[in-house]
């Protein structure tokens, strides 16, 4: 528990100075790196002919589409000829056409799903102008979209999709992953070109060792929340994650953004309320921002967002940390003393504790990473990754985390409202009979994706020939790929046989949608917004920024999860606790 605690506490300090600096790329206010990064992306907006001029959602949400369409078209195509000799020294023939499609929307939509094994699957030219290439750029696409969201909620202009992409690439993810990769590099995860190195044994068989650049991968698949590892094993093996310094990297690197987008949002919150002063537009509500409280942390707002998602992370990751530790009920019921807790698919290196930590990590701001295998995890252990995965809101991946809390803090204003009889706002916009129908209709993609393709998935042949443990297993292998699709998570339960047409297919599928249908509806939310007329806080508003919102928010989140996922999780993992006794 000390290891946790003070992991989590070490993060809460770091977190504040990139938080601010998050804001400054996002909000175009001064930064120490200002005389080097805006030369480079003037010259970005030179060489490609950006027009920088500020769009509306659609066109805003046609840029994002569009961008992605290309470079989903020239992954596929490297993918499929990857057998060439370009940065090819293990000889990997080409990708079949299904996986290279399942591949490649993987990537493009910030899941990293792996159907694949990378060390033997891909070439050294796909690992890194395709695979590394769409880990920056997915993670930017999230996080633009998410920005656009907030500016057109506090109506503002949504911005420039493609200076947004620029700018937190240039200035955040390329430093980053620079930075994060020389101090993988030091601890000992390879960067090299070379072919794997065959060795022999001590029992006089072969080995291949894995080469290649593992440890530039490995940087930015944690910051931009991606998760796709260079190997099969992921995190869990040595040449990812060698050393205990490496996994605390690991872990905070995939934090940092996705709360960054919360400070970030915040402080936009704070700036605007602080603009209505000045024009004396709004005196009343005013007030409140003035205290010295409002501006340190991230502003209330900000606070009252951070609160919620940290709430559901830390009960998350409790009954994850008490679950793992009690060990195993089927190996303690064989009279097998556990003194360590459930050790089954861990590194000794980590114990229960960081692996515990990171499983809970990796699921609740959805980057998909493992250190250790989740399909040997407890019953209840295996229900948090599962669970965090279907609330999509435990601040989530770069951008979309707190794109879909924002919606749920729009529906928690209307059910309130109704409830209490207080005017239904949202950061001095009334929120109407449009704006709820669409934050419905996005609420609804999720479980639906989730348990429409659980329910084919189950009822055909090609579907349960991919199943390879029997019972409440089987079907937590199926939720698990379903809901990792569909939250863009990629983490995977393991024991699937799930590189067939079908499944890459249907995978792919919710994929796709379960990223863009989302975002496209959040952006006409905030287009929506955008053109309402700002109204002045009144005895009636109800407040969004104090503590009580926060519970509200939680119990919001916990409630839509209950009404749609609770029927599937007790046949699955509850009903497998239940039979093992727990």
């Amino acid at each position: 528990m000390l290891q946790i605690v003070c992991t989590l506490l070490v993060f809460m300090v770091i977190i504040f100075p990139i938080g601010k600096y998050v804001y400054h790329i996002t909000t175009h206010k001064k930064t120490f790196a200002d005389p080097l990064f805006d030369r480079i992306d003037n010259g970005i907006y030179k060489i490609l002919k950006i027009d920088t001029s500020n769009m509306g959602w659609k066109k805003y949400a046609l840029s994002l589409l569009l961008f992605n369409a290309c470079l989903v078209f020239v992954g596929y195509l490297i993918l499929r000829i990857q057998s060439i000799g370009i940065f090819n020294p293990n000889g990997i023939e080409g990708m079949e056409a299904s996986l290279s499609y399942n591949t490649i929307i993987s990537f493009m939509t910030n899941t990293n799903l792996q159907h694949y094994s990378g060390e033997s699957g891909l070439s050294y030219l796909s690992q890194m102008f395709v695979i590394i290439m769409m880990m920056f750029t997915s993670a930017a696409t999230g996080y633009a979209a998410c920005v656009a969201m907030v500016r057109g909620i506090l109506g503002k202009r949504m911005g420039n999709f493609y200076c947004d992409v620029t700018r937190i690439t240039t200035r955040f993810l390329i430093p980053m992953a620079f930075i994060v990769g020389l101090f993988l590099v030091s601890q000992g995860v390879p960067q090299n070109l070379s072919p794997n190195i065959t060795l022999t044994t001590i029992e006089g068989k072969l080995q291949d060792i894995a080469s290649g650049p593992i440890a530039a991968l490995e940087s930015i698949k944690h910051l931009g929340t991606n998760g796709g590892g260079f190997l099969g094993a992921n995190s869990s093996t040595p040449l990812e994650n060698p050393t205990v310094l490496s996994n605390i990297a690991e872990l905070y690197s995939m934090m940092f953004l996705p709360a960054a987008c919360v400070f970030t949002f915040g402080h936009m919150v704070y700036d605007k309320y602080q603009e209505r002063k000045a024009k004396k537009l709004d005196t009343t509500a005013s007030k409140e921002f003035d205290k010295p409280s409002s501006k340190v942390w991230l502003g209330k707002e900000g606070r009252t967002i951070f609160a919620a998602m940290s709430i559901l992370f830390v009960i998350g990751l409790a009954l994850c940390f008490f679950s793992e530790s009690q060990g195993n009920s089927a190996v303690a019921s064989a009279g097998i003393t556990q003194t360590i807790g459930n050790m089954e698919g861990k590194e000794v290196r980590f114990g229960v504790a960081q692996s515990s930590l990171f499983t809970t990590v990796t699921t609740s701001f959805t980057t998909g990473t493992v250190n250790n295998m989740h399909d040997t995890l407890t019953p209840l252990g295996g229900l948090v990754p599962l669970l965090h995965m279907m609330l999509n809101v435990v601040f989530g991946g770069v951008g979309v985390g707190l794109m879909n809390m924002l919606i749920y803090a729009i529906i928690g204003v209307f059910i309130c409202g109704l409830m209490i009889g207080r005017t239904p706002e949202y950061l001095g916009k009334k929120i109407e009979g449009k704006e709820m129908k669409l934050a419905a209709l996005c609420i609804i993609i999720h479980p639906l994706l989730i348990l429409g393709f659980s329910a084919l998935a189950v009822s055909v042949q090609a579907g349960l020939d991919g199943i390879t443990n029997p019972g409440f297993h089987g079907l937590t292998q199926v939720l698990y790929e379903f809901t990792s699709s569909a939250a863009n998570n990629g983490s995977g339960f393991e024991g699937l046989a799930d590189n067939t047409v079908f499944w890459n297919v249907t995978c792919g599928l919710v994929m796709f949608l379960g990223r863009y249908l989302s975002i496209i509806i959040q952006l006409a939310i905030a287009g929506s917004l955008f053109n309402k007329i700002d109204v002045n806080e009144s005895i009636g508003t109800l407040k969004t920024n104090t503590w009580t919102f926060a519970i509200i928010l939680v119990f919001v989140v916990y409630i839509f999860a209950a009404l749609t996922f609770l029927p599937a999780l007790a046949l699955g993992p509850i009903s497998e606790g239940l039979t093992l006794g727990l």
